[in-house]
């Protein structure tokens, strides 16, 4: 762990809720939960408006609708997050050339490799700051001498803040905090640690390193005495190794016939080679993931000769290893992965393949390439899409049903709420359209605070910065943060 708190981690506030208030006037302020919005969706992220009604991220959509029914349920964008991401990665490069990207709205930076190592505070205070004037969204960072505790300070300083962990502070910063906060220490390992009497983080530490490893086995409780001290090494690395790339879909209703899950597998492989390429890689071994009716998941995987990129490749392998599934019952999940990662490919794998079938190997029985016929039905509109309409121009779908579709008319730049209208599902002067950008004054007003040190990070929710609603005009908010003075 370095002397001086250079290790930056980032985390954007609540950050595809945060952009869909940014981009819809009438829901600045609200609870908003994005997720899957079918029988068996489940959220992905919520404002923290529908936070306060219990909603968190990883939530069965149902059960989320029950604690918040009157949130806003909306489908992702992922192509406006991605975009805006790209922009909030771009301004963390100005910073520091060594960036340890973790998702879309989140990173972990080495301020040691940037210009601005000598004032750690004033980087972070700039980035937040450029971020907010970028995209209009605000963005909660800890900074500290290293990873594990620079991200327990940016949990501690959401939404909208800066939590700096001086050295010497870091033991009064982690010894109140559950177990559950040191990463590896999941669910099962908490229980195993409660019923030792471990409930803490401090307790951890007071139980001392050979209690641990007789509890949870050397590698496991070594590594955590060590974490609950303090303790962490792990540089930042700019080029994590992604081991591999796949794609998979939950489904409404349990597929049942062949045809249907052949032309899902057929989907989710293109889908996955799709991304494969997006990242400039290729990969020799193709992984089917299947989720029976019963909550049973298989997975079954084939090497290649060599890696490839082809999307024939990649189809035809997944159907074989699909065919040799039961899924007679019923399959409510299907995905489709390629691992062994390279960055070359092997053109004739797929004539390869064809060969090898040949020589003795029987071909799965040829099924269609659609699935089978389903009852006619007008186009889909989902909750929180863009939409264009030729005569009252863009806005966003806020529901559909029973032949109808409700829009409500509005755009980010707009400071007061649209107007909502209805048309049938079919209206031909009604189309999907690319989202529009965000403005910078779309964004949350900032109320942010700076929080030195360990104990004061402890201060309770009701006495830390709370989420206002987006769309104040810009400039809105202080210029910098506000000093917290810890003895």
């Amino acid at each position: 762990m370095r002397s001086t708190p250079t290790i930056l981690h980032l985390d954007m506030d609540a950050f595809f809720a945060a952009v869909e208030q940014a981009s819809k006037p009438s829901l600045r302020g609200k609870p908003v939960v994005v997720g899957g919005l079918g029988p068996r969706g489940v959220v992905s992220t919520a404002s923290y408006e529908a936070r306060v009604h219990g909603v968190h991220s990883a939530m069965a959509m149902a059960h989320a609708r029950r604690l918040s029914p009157n949130a806003a349920y909306l489908v992702p964008r992922f192509g406006i997050y991605r975009q805006i991401s790209e922009t909030v990665m771009a301004l963390l490069h100005e910073v520091s050339p060594l960036i340890e990207p973790l998702s879309l709205d989140e990173a972990f930076l080495d301020l040691e490799a940037g210009e601005l190592a000598d004032d750690p505070r004033g980087a972070a205070r700039r980035l937040r700051a450029e971020i907010r004037a970028a995209t209009g969204l605000t963005a909660s960072v800890g900074l500290a001498g290293s990873k594990l505790l620079a991200k327990i300070a940016s949990e501690q300083a959401k939404p909208d803040g800066l939590v700096v962990v001086e050295p010497g502070t870091e033991r009064a910063l982690l010894e109140p905090m559950p177990v559950r906060t040191l990463p590896g220490v999941g669910p099962a390992t908490a229980e195993h640690l409660r019923r030792a009497g471990i409930t803490t983080v401090g307790e951890i530490v007071q139980a001392g390193e050979p209690e641990l490893v007789r509890l949870l086995g050397k590698a496991h409780g070594s590594g955590l005495h060590a974490m609950a001290a303090g303790q962490d090494s792990r540089p930042v690395v700019a080029d994590r190794d992604v081991k591999s790339i796949s794609v998979e879909d939950t489904f409404d209703a349990d597929l049942t016939d062949r045809a249907h899950v052949r032309y899902e597998i057929d989907r989710l492989a293109e889908r996955c080679v799709q991304r494969l390429r997006g990242a400039g890689r290729s990969g020799r071994t193709v992984v089917v993931k299947v989720r029976r009716y019963d909550f049973s998941t298989l997975t079954r995987s084939e090497t290649l000769r060599a890696p490839t990129d082809d999307p024939g490749v990649v189809r035809e392998t997944a159907r074989r290893l699909v065919e040799a599934v039961d899924t007679t019952g019923g399959v409510r999940l299907l995905g489709v992965g390629v691992a062994g990662l390279a960055d070359f490919t092997q053109e004739d794998l797929f004539a390869h393949a064809a060969e090898e079938r040949a020589e003795g190997e029987q071909a799965p029985e040829e099924l269609p390439a659609t699935p089978p016929p389903a009852p006619a039905r007008a186009r889909l509109w989902w909750p929180g899409q863009d939409v264009e309409h030729e005569t009252y121009g863009s806005g966003w779908v806020q529901g559909s049903g029973v032949g109808r579709v409700t829009v409500r008319f509005e755009v980010p730049s707009d400071t007061v709420p649209g107007r909502v209208r209805t048309f049938p599902v079919d209206d031909p002067a009604l189309a999907h359209r690319d989202p529009l950008p965000l403005t910078a004054g779309g964004g949350q007003e900032s109320e942010a605070e700076e929080v030195t040190g360990g104990a004061a990070a402890q201060s309770s929710p009701a006495s830390r910065p709370k989420s206002r609603s987006a769309g104040t005009a810009p400039g809105a908010g202080s210029e910098a943060d506000v000093g917290t003075s810890i003895p």
